[in-house]
């Protein structure tokens, strides 16, 4: 008797981008969370309802409800774990994990804790981060000092992508800008703190240019893709 295995999906809470209805989406960048190729296992998305690049960052409570019912779609759907396209959505790590029965990842910031243990005590992090202003305390999930003096926050607020992503539609993404943005910023940082020995990046669009980052700061540099992809190979 031959036997039909679904296929594994990773399910990835999408924001709204404001697109009319029956638009088609511009293609997802190399490297995307949404891009099929980025990753050797089957994703499937939703959209939460009312979560706007704007109000994900800000840290609307609200929204809490619609990121549980669109993780709850994903389930039922067939996946097996959940993540987002936005590393904000962190926020909701807690809701949406007691809501569902698969592992839940929403944001690369849940490695932060794990990364420091990489490194030597005087070493640093980098966190780059969409809005640097908005990347409190409370979503860091480090309690002792000494180990949240070790991490250092950069945002490319103001920049091109930062206002690409506050459009209604949101146009598709800049790379060279976003590469762009993200090098500046982490040679501010370097320059700043040169014990920085770890990259990670909180925003979801951000590893599209991690190969180019890698290669210019010959550091390492994790996102939410490494996330999803430690998440998934526990997964059966």
């Amino acid at each position: 008797m031959t036997s039909y295995l679904t296929p594994r999906s990773l399910g990835i809470l999408h924001l709204e981008r404001g697109l009319p209805p029956g638009a088609i989406p511009p293609a997802p960048a190399s490297g995307s969370m949404l891009n099929p190729a980025t990753f050797d296992f089957q994703t499937i998305s939703e959209t939460v309802a009312g979560a706007w690049v704007e109000n994900v960052v800000r840290g609307d409570a609200a929204l809490e409800p619609a990121f549980i019912a669109a993780a709850q779609r994903l389930v039922e759907r067939g996946a097996v774990a959940i993540s987002s396209t936005c590393g904000f959505s962190v926020r909701h790590q807690a809701a949406v994990a007691a809501s569902v029965k698969v592992p839940v990842a929403m944001s690369s910031l849940l490695l932060l804790p794990t990364l420091l243990r990489q490194l030597p005590e005087r070493a640093k992090i980098a966190v780059l981060t969409y809005d640097s202003t908005c990347c409190s305390e409370d979503l860091l999930g480090i309690d002792d000092r000494a180990e949240r003096a070790r991490v250092v926050i950069g945002g490319i607020e103001g920049g091109k992508f930062w206002h690409d992503e506050l459009k209604r539609p949101a146009p598709p993404l800049d790379v060279a800008a976003i590469e762009a943005d993200v090098a500046a910023c982490i040679a501010r940082l370097r320059s700043a703190h040169p014990e920085i020995a770890i990259i990670l990046f909180e925003c979801a669009a951000f590893p599209i240019v991690a190969p180019a980052i890698r290669q210019i700061t010959k550091l390492p540099v994790y996102s939410i893709t490494d996330l999803c992809r430690l998440t998934m190979a526990s997964t059966s």
